[in-house]
């Protein structure tokens, strides 16, 4: 069983950045870092999207397409946290940020499993970010 808490959203104008953080609490029996990491998004009205997954060990990352170059992943399995560096905020990026724990089958062909959300069994509650133009 995994508890995910995520903070450090906010609001922000245009071309701003931000750091959001989740913190891994992990039941005995299993580690931090034998899970892959994501961060997904939910905007009003628009269902979940993945935004970036990072493998256990840190070594695979994947960002979908709207973020890459803005937004940077990285975890510390030493304190159990995942941060996104979320750089250059535009207001298409406003949406609750969540932080997501799971086991996903390793990428093949143009399918990004760390970017499905079916792969993530442990959500935590969300951080808004709003972005003003």
């Amino acid at each position: 069983d995994v508890q995910l808490q995520a903070s450090g959203g906010g609001f922000v104008q245009a071309g701003g950045s931000l750091r959001l953080s989740c913190v891994a609490s992990v039941a005995s029996g299993s580690t931090f870092s034998s899970y892959v990491m994501g961060w997904y998004r939910q905007a009003p009205g628009k269902g979940r999207e993945g935004v970036s997954c990072i493998s256990g060990g840190g070594g695979s990352i994947d960002y979908a397409d709207s973020v890459k170059g803005r937004f940077t992943i990285s975890r510390d399995n030493a304190k159990n946290t995942v941060s996104l560096q979320v750089n250059n905020l535009k207001p298409e990026d406003t949406a609750v940020y969540y932080c997501a724990a799971g086991r996903t089958p390793y990428y093949s062909g143009t399918y990004r499993p760390g970017l499905d959300q079916r792969w993530f069994g442990y959500w935590g509650q969300g951080t808004q970010v709003t972005v003003s133009s």
